[in-house]
């Protein structure tokens, strides 16, 4: 099965919007709906639809903060395609899009360290640990380029 990264458009969006995680995941996932509409006001944001053979089932949204950083604020994958690498394969072909940023020297991370998958899962891609963000709440990863 083939796993992509689309662009969220006037045709996706509804299902974008529609997809959600398990209940006791929520409070690890902000809302997709919510993300589009900030990326909509915003700039530096790109928000992708994960597809599977061209149906999303999930989402990705990251943000140039600067020249040098990219931060990965959203990444879901829908309750009823978990557990089947999809989301594995999606964070594949993000880091290999975000690479391709001129001058980038750091792709950021940050999830919940009460979340027991999240440090496994990002540090087989190489993210590090790098400390609590400014407000406590989060841990913030970075693989270095």
């Amino acid at each position: 099965m083939k796993i992509s990264l689309e662009e969220v458009t006037r045709s996706n969006y509804e299902a974008v919007c529609d997809l959600d995680v398990a209940p006791e995941q929520e409070q690890y996932v902000a809302c997709n709906m919510w993300s589009l509409v900030e990326s909509h006001y915003n700039q530096g944001h790109t928000c992708k639809a994960i597809c599977l053979e061209g149906k999303p089932v999930g989402f990705f949204m990251w943000v140039q903060e600067t020249a040098q950083k990219v931060s990965i604020w959203r990444f879901m994958v829908d309750k009823q395609y978990q557990n089947q690498g999809f989301g594995r394969v999606a964070l594949k072909l993000a880091i290999e899009q975000i690479r391709k940023i001129p001058h980038l020297e750091c792709i950021e991370i940050c999830y919940n360290p009460a979340n027991p998958v999240a440090k496994d899962f990002y540090s087989s891609f190489g993210f590090q640990e790098v400390g609590m963000d400014e407000d406590g709440d989060d841990m913030l990863a970075c693989i270095w380029l």
